[in-house]
């Protein structure tokens, strides 16, 4: 039985990494449904984060194969319960929407979502959330019309205390001791 997980991997920042990455899912024609990167809390280290659905079993074989890696310090597994998450939608309809009654700006108050740029010929909204919240605007959207929609991948954090920094001081631990 396939489930969503949130894999996040920690590593450094080097050039052709993602590259590595991704191909650990495309050898197993895995499907990424998202993708992001960023710094991290630690100094040199960053984390992407990916979202897949799949197995139990094949979630903790990617996780595993992930680690071999080179360059790759930690990777982690979550279940949607176990993560706060978000992601963010741009959404890109005409100005004349606007001018036709207040339809679209109560979808813009129902939807929790605000304007960020308003030009003659279309007006920038913005909507944060989940990807069932960003899609239902979007839907709404295309009622009244829209040109153009960009989601970004999902950004999360995991609701353990960050399991990375306990692994990292482990490693510590073990390298100070086995000088002793």
């Amino acid at each position: 039985m396939t489930k969503e997980y949130t894999i996040t991997v920690f590593a450094e920042n080097l050039t052709g990494l993602l590259s590595r990455v991704v191909s650990v899912f495309t050898r197993r024609h895995i499907n990424i449904e998202s993708l992001t990167a960023s710094k991290s809390s630690l100094e040199g280290i960053h984390r992407f984060t990916i979202v897949v659905n799949v197995s139990h079993e094949m979630v903790e074989k990617l996780v595993a194969q992930l680690e071999k890696q080179i360059d790759i310090v930690k990777a982690f597994y979550y279940e949607i319960n176990e993560i706060v998450h978000q992601e963010i939608a741009l959404y890109k309809v005409p100005t004349e929407v606007f001018l036709n009654g207040n339809k679209v700006e109560q979808l813009v108050r129902k939807h929790n979502a605000r304007i960020l740029d308003i030009e003659r010929e279309y007006i920038v909204i913005e909507k944060t959330g989940h990807q069932n919240e960003t899609e239902a605007l979007l839907n709404d959207l295309k009622e009244v019309g829209i040109f153009e929609f960009v989601r970004s991948g999902r950004i999360a954090i995991v609701k353990p205390m960050e399991r990375l920094n306990k692994y990292l001081k482990t490693l510590e631990e073990q390298v100070v001791s086995s000088y002793e």
